[in-house]
C-alpha cells in the first residue's frame, strides 16, 4: 500500500479546486505548484512538472526528500521543488505550500507593492503584512533563497515579484484557505486604490494585539 496515498489525493483535490476557481490561470494550466510536508520525515509530496492538474492521478504526485532526491513517483517534480523544500527547512511551523498565479495578488506582483494590514480577521490568519519576494527566474536557487529569506518573517502569505503568490499553512487546508484570504484582500485593496482616496489601514494597537495573539 502507498504510504503517501492520502497526501497525494489531498494535493490533487486542492489543485483541482484552485484550477476551477482561477487560481492557476485556467483549467488547462500546469502553472503554480502545491506541496505537503510528510510529518516526522524530511519528505514532501509535490505536483509534477508540466502536467495539467485536472488530469492528475495520485501516483503522478511526486515524493522527494529535502535534498531533492526522488523517493517515489516516475514524473519530474515541479521546478520549484527546491523552493518548497527550503520553506520547510526554515519554517518548521509550515506543513503545506500553495504557490498560485491568482489574479489580484499577481497585480501587486507586477507593481512590486506589499499589502498592508487591512482586516483584523485576515491578519489573524496570515500576518500583518503581505511582503514581496524579490524577483529571480523560476526554479533557480536564487529564487529559492529569496523566498527562504522573505518567509522568515513568520507570515503566511507573500507576493512573488513578477510571478504570483505564495501561501503557507500548518496544514494543506490552512494554506488553501490562506490563498482565498489573500485574494479577497488583494481584490479589496486593488479596488480601494482605484478610487484614488486614502487607504485606511488597521491601527497600530490592533496590529500589535494580533501579533501577540498569533504568538
Amino acid at each position: 500500500m502507498d504510504p503517501y496515498l492520502q497526501p497525494r489525493k489531498d494535493v490533487i483535490d486542492c489543485c483541482q479546486w484552485l484550477c476551477r476557481h482561477g487560481y492557476f490561470g485556467s483549467l488547462l494550466s500546469a502553472g503554480g505548484n502545491v506541496s505537503v510536508r510528510i510529518p516526522g520525515e524530511p519528505v514532501l509530496v509535490i505536483t509534477p512538472s508540466g502536467k495539467p492538474y485536472m488530469d492528475l492521478v495520485p501516483e503522478e504526485i511526486c515524493v522527494v526528500d529535502f535534498d531533492l532526491n526522488r523517493v517515489d513517483g516516475d514524473l519530474k517534480p515541479s521546478i520549484e521543488t527546491g523552493m518548497h523544500a527550503g520553506i520547510y527547512q526554515s519554517r518548521p511551523d509550515v506543513g503545506a505550500v500553495v504557490h498560485t498565479h491568482q489574479a489580484h495578488a499577481s497585480t501587486f506582483a507586477l507593481i512590486n507593492q506589499p499589502i498592508p494590514a487591512l482586516f483584523d480577521e485576515v491578519i489573524m490568519a496570515i500576518g500583518d503584512t503581505v511582503d514581496v519576494v524579490p524577483y529571480a527566474f523560476s526554479g533557480t536557487p536564487e529564487l529559492a533563497e529569496n523566498v527562504r529569506c522573505t518567509v522568515a518573517n513568520g507570515c503566511q502569505c507573500f507576493i512573488m515579484q513578477n510571478h504570483g503568490a505564495l501561501n503557507l499553512g500548518s496544514t494543506l487546508d490552512e494554506a488553501w484557505k490562506n490563498a482565498e484570504l489573500l485574494e479577497k484582500t488583494a481584490q479589496a485593496y486593488y479596488r480601494a486604490l482605484a478610487t484614488g482616496k486614502p487607504i485606511t489601514t488597521l491601527p497600530a494597537e490592533t496590529i500589535e494585539r494580533v501579533r501577540d495573539i498569533r504568538k
